[in-house]
């Protein structure tokens, strides 16, 4: 079974690969996740390297260094990166990066929107304005307060790809998990006895009160304080809730041997999934995203989480059809007859077999985790205003509607990396349909 998942993997991968706007997307985000991965490097406001009192430092590698020089006179020069104007200093020799300006970093000699083609004025040591040097000419133009454009696409391409990415792994270990729990064992494929009911039912409201309601202040002041003391404690929380259930439930079982308790009745999982998908469905998801991140304190971490919690339900269903499709075949009936457990049924046999749909969705989940982010930002709520992303430069655009470039350069990247993850989607559907594997040719 291994060596024909192993033979289907390859022979969808080499109908992907003759997937021509697939593969080009492909590159296409490879280019992107390395300039996301090299963003300090690419755009920076202190040298990669420079030379200075005859002594060789690297002031973009270490930011909040302190250096000391010697100088002819036998005195001292402190000279800390992080507070120092580098472009200022009398360097003897330097090496900047593409982008010389950090993320942020107000230009107020090249404010009130800037083209890229305009002119610009550099501020010297002295104070005097002279014409832009070339290395410091902001290329893609600025924004009201000098903010350089270009490290701002640069920088904020780390933020929508990692929302995209981390937000669409919580949704798809909640999908997979649920929706493989409702696909394999149905209505009627957990059975429980009376103990077990009598037991697990208090269990979650005691759970639920010492997981979360003791703890309702912590919670509020983590997610408040946002960032990953929100997911710390929220992840403490929700251990702790799996903890007291897992608790009740084998207490459960110890109660069960008791010949009243013995008697049982089947669990719906499949019924109770399926309509927890529907409620949340039914549910404006963006309106609540909009509400919760306005009540919390902005941070990227908290944006994350809100898109991952509301973006599973399309994996989900996928993931159950895909499940009662599975556990009707030959090898799921061969392993039952073996006595295999239903866990190891279900992680090394099963879910393997049902990831391709999962993945599919799982492409364009990311797609839409960006446009997301991209439309909380553009509207000034979940996101700290200090943290510069593609939809914060799109709303800079809003004060002048002249300043083409505030709206064009972030949108072509919006607009592309959108585009690459649904080609993505759309080669990975192609090349792990069977019917479609013989009849493609781009």
């Amino acid at each position: 079974m291994e060596k024909m998942s192993n033979s289907l993997s390859r022979a969808s991968w080499k109908q992907f690969r003759r997937n021509r706007p697939a593969m080009a997307a492909l590159w296409f985000l490879s280019v992107m996740l390395l300039l996301a991965l090299m963003a300090p490097l690419l755009a920076n406001d202190r040298p990669l390297y420079a030379r200075y009192h005859d002594k060789h430092i690297f002031p973009a590698l270490y930011p909040n260094k302190t250096y000391i020089f010697v100088l002819s006179d036998g005195s001292d020069e402190y000279v800390k990166s992080a507070l120092v104007n580098w472009k200022t200093l009398p360097l003897e020799k330097a090496v900047w990066a593409p982008v010389a300006w950090w993320p942020g970093e107000s230009d107020y000699a090249n404010a009130h929107f800037v083209s890229p083609g305009g002119s610009q004025q550099f501020r010297d040591a002295s104070g005097v304005l002279t014409e832009m040097p070339q290395k410091f000419r902001h290329r893609l133009g600025t924004n009201n307060t000098g903010e350089d454009v270009a490290a701002g696409l640069i920088h904020g391409a780390r933020v929508s790809l990692s929302i995209g990415m981390i937000a669409m792994g919580i949704a798809a270990c909640i999908g997979l998990l649920l929706g493989a729990v409702a696909g394999y064992f149905g209505d009627k494929g957990i059975h429980m006895t009376r103990g077990q009911w009598s037991t697990l039912i208090p269990g979650l409201f005691i759970a639920w009160f010492y997981a979360f309601h003791v703890r309702h202040f912590a919670l509020t002041d983590a997610l408040q304080a946002g960032g990953w003391k929100a997911v710390t404690s929220l992840s403490f929380s929700t251990m702790l809730f799996t903890a007291i259930l897992l608790g009740c439930w084998w207490l459960g079982k110890l109660l069960s041997r008791i010949p009243f308790f013995q008697k049982g009745s089947w669990l719906p999982a499949d019924n109770l999934i399926s309509r927890t998908i529907e409620i949340i469905h039914s549910l404006p998801v963006f309106m609540l995203i909009i509400t919760i991140a306005a009540i919390t304190k902005p941070s990227i971490v908290s944006v994350m989480i809100l898109l991952g919690l509301t973006s599973w339900t399309g994996i989900a269903r996928l993931t159950r059809a895909e499940f009662l499709r599975i556990r009707e075949l030959d090898y799921m009936q061969a392993g039952r007859s073996l006595g295999l457990g239903a866990a190891r049924l279900i992680w090394r046999h099963a879910l393997p077999n049902a990831l391709a749909p999962a993945l599919v969705s799982i492409a364009f989940g990311v797609a839409s985790a960006i446009l997301a982010e991209s439309a909380l930002s553009f509207l000034g709520v979940g996101v700290p205003t200090d943290l510069v992303t593609w939809g914060s430069l799109v709303n800079e655009g809003r004060q002048q509607y002249s300043a083409w470039w505030l709206v064009v350069f972030p949108g072509l990247f919006i607009f592309g990396t959108v585009t690459a993850y649904n080609l993505i989607g759309d080669g990975l559907r192609d090349a792990m349909d069977p019917k479609l594997r013989k009849q493609i040719r781009i």
